[in-house]
């Protein structure tokens, strides 16, 4: 099927549906749906799960026959008030998160693939407004379904591929078909202009996996490209971005391809090389991406001259005084690590020079081992099941370590529920980058950790099963290598705290994490119950641990491990998330603020009742997410300190421990709250 085309959808069409005839097999396909709607809109509610089946297989018949889409859009209020969606995550679609279609939309399941299309369509009604919806308003329901458009477009331009037909068989051609009549009532002037302000808000982060933004930003060079896409004025401010990968410099603005640009640079005087390395670094370091022909003009650079090195890698005087320190090391991981395939390798070595952190004694010899180290055969397969065979695994690794220690904000961890072993990795790299290598050396070498906890070892190998169900493969490689051995010696340090009253996190967080985490310890909810405990004095404590107002003016020393109550658009309880204090100071604006590392790709989050996670525009640095003290209090449930410094209760206000207990009670903490939290804090108030 073929993209629609933008000039085809016109106002009127965006708002109304378009009638269509069906033939004598898709008017068959559609009484039966009909009459599965009206089975289940007369089933009592226990009876109705039954129903629902037969709602789906109807469904999915009407779906892939001609017109289908509309007639669904049609039925989509009648199929919602029947109960299709009761009890499931479609539940409530002010809720739902655009960037999970994809996932359903290719799932193996059928009836994961028609729920999620009829769910998308019944959005597609409100949008219309041919569907007044009780909890989304059309202008809402607009927004979510662009957001869904411009989160798929690679599912929406590419047919289906072998994997997808395999697994999903009639259904692969689903997903870009309901695509494609979403765009054309939708539009793709909006599409586009989505993708843009999403690529924007991605990049502000640093994530140091790239490779989901690079297909975004392909997708917008594909429709610019597309004369039978018209665009319709829409996609301003896309040309940076595009310009960053295929052609961020004056010898590489009409992507001529590597082989070309090479000749093109063999021809150049040292004026040109420096014109050509001053656009290579303002591109990369204006969006943290990184082009091939930036990693090409590097290399080439090797043989001209530490200054064009310095300049091509965008070094302030830090950079260029570890560079001149520390040439033959820097120039041995060029030629190792930066390749056309591995071009982020360059943004993590001018970011990790920057830090400084090669004066470091340990770090130089530990980057030549690492140079030298020789993966075991698991290392090898792991990494190359993840990021394919167009690049050694020594190579892919080498990159992922560079990034790493330049960017360790940028650490992700993907979907998996290894939050604990994606914080670990960054307070390592940020604190103790010399540990990280080591962890990394051991893994990859010896596919084997070995970690102590209270004195007694904890081997990777030799423990029981982690968090997550399998190893990952959605990170990048140094969390690739090291997240599952992590996350089998946290899970079993935690096993090994059974039978001590309490929150295991109290004695596992140090030995875990590292000497600098503090030994002190703090909860607000009691394990046994669940229910809030000891808030009052969980509040002053923190304000007079973090709080420079109330703590001395003493900024925080070492990150610290914390764990949060994470809430949904609509401040309902999701999980326990564990996270990094990075610093507590005032914003721009004089307001007092938490800066935090969240170790998932995408930080900013909306948490509900106005609670939404900024990172950027608030003081934050590269990978910092943060909020205002007291919404982050409000969200806190465990925190660590040092318990020879903590000082005195800080004496906060009552109001203001009144609007941070009326942020819990309204969110995570509505249905663990009891008349004696209630007296609990007003004895600390008191």
């Amino acid at each position: 099927m073929k993209p629609r085309k933008c000039t085809s959808c016109s106002s009127a069409r965006r708002n109304s549906i378009s009638t269509f005839e069906p033939s004598a097999a898709s008017a068959a396909a559609l009484a039966r749906l009909d009459t599965a709607i009206a089975v289940l809109d007369d089933a009592l509610d226990f009876a109705k799960p039954a129903r629902i089946q037969r709602v789906l297989d109807a469904g999915r018949k009407v779906l892939l026959s001609e017109g289908g889409f509309a007639a669904v859009e049609e039925r989509a209020e009648a199929i919602e008030q029947a109960g299709l969606f009761a009890g499931s995550d479609w539940a409530q679609p002010n809720t739902l998160v655009p960037s999970l279609t994809s996932t359903s939309l290719t799932s193996p399941d059928p009836n994961i693939v028609v729920i999620e299309a009829i769910s998308e369509l019944r959005l597609l009604a409100v949008a219309g407004g041919q569907y007044r919806h009780p909890v989304i308003s059309a202008e809402q329901a607009h927004h979510y379904l662009s957001q869904v458009l411009a989160t798929n477009l690679t599912l929406l331009f590419t047919p289906p591929g072998e994997a997808q037909r395999e697994t999903q068989g009639r259904l692969a051609g689903l997903a870009q078909g309901l695509l494609g009549h979403m765009a054309a009532r939708i539009g793709f002037e909006d599409i586009v202009d989505q993708l843009i302000e999403e690529i924007w808000r991605i990049v502000q982060q640093r994530p140091i996996q790239t490779e989901p933004v690079r297909q975004m930003i392909t997708q917008i060079a594909i429709c610019q490209a597309n004369p039978s896409i018209d665009l319709a004025g829409s996609g301003q401010g896309a040309d940076r971005l595009i310009s960053s990968l295929f052609g961020p410099t004056q010898a590489s603005r009409e992507d001529p391809g590597l082989e070309i640009y090479l000749q093109r640079l063999g021809s150049m005087d040292t004026g040109a090389l420096q014109l050509e390395a001053g656009g290579c670094a303002r591109a990369m370091h204006d969006t943290g991406l990184v082009s091939a022909y930036h990693a090409e003009l590097i290399r080439h650079l090797l043989d001209h001259g530490d200054h064009l090195l310095a300049e091509a890698l965008g070094l302030s005087s830090t950079g260029r005084d570890c560079l001149l320190c520390y040439r033959d090391l820097v120039h041995s991981l060029i030629q190792a690590a930066v390749t056309p395939h591995t071009p982020q390798a360059v943004y993590g070595l001018a970011l990790m020079l920057e830090r400084g952190i090669l004066y470091q004694q340990p770090l130089a010899p530990a980057l030549w081992r690492q140079l030298n180290l020789r993966l075991c055969a698991e290392a090898r397969q792991r990494l190359s099941i993840s990021f394919g065979e167009s690049v050694d695994p020594d190579v892919r690794l080498l990159q992922g370590v560079l990034c790493i220690l330049g960017q360790p904000l940028g650490v992700g961890q993907g979907n998996n529920p290894t939050c604990q072993s994606a914080r670990a990795l960054s307070m390592w790299a940020y604190n103790d980058p010399d540990y990280l290598l080591q962890m990394v050396a051991w893994a990859a070498r010896d596919h084997e950790i070995i970690m102590h906890f209270e004195g007694k070892p904890v081997s990777s190998r030799e423990s029981g099963a982690g968090l997550a169900p399998a190893a990952p493969l959605d990170l990048d490689p140094v969390s690739t290598l090291v997240v599952p051995h992590l996350d089998r010696i946290y899970a079993e340090m935690g096993r090994l705290c059974i039978g001590r009253s309490g929150d295991p996190h109290r004695w596992v967080n140090p030995e875990f994490h590292g000497w600098w985490a503090g030994r002190g310890f703090r909860i607000n909810v009691d394990v046994a119950s669940g229910q809030v405990a000891d808030l009052g004095e969980f509040l002053r404590h923190f304000y007079a641990s973090y709080h420079p107002y109330y703590n001395g003016n003493q900024p925080l020393i070492h990150p610290q491990p914390a764990g949060i109550a994470i809430t949904d658009s609509s401040a309902r309880f999701i999980g326990w998330h564990a996270i990094t204090i990075l610093r507590v100071t005032l914003d721009p604006q004089q307001l007092m603020r938490v800066f935090f590392y969240n170790p998932n790709n995408d930080s900013g989050q909306d948490w509900g009742n106005n609670v939404v996670v900024s990172t950027a525009g608030n003081g934050e640095r590269y990978g910092e997410s943060s909020l205002p003290f007291e919404q982050f209090a409000s969200r806190l449930y465990i925190f660590h300190y040092d318990p020879l410094e903590h000082g005195e209760l800080a004496s906060v206000s009552a109001e203001e421990l009144e609007r941070v207990a009326e942020h819990m009670k309204s969110s995570w903490a509505e249905a663990r709250w009891t008349a004696a939290a209630t007296a609990d804090l007003q004895d600390s108030i008191t």
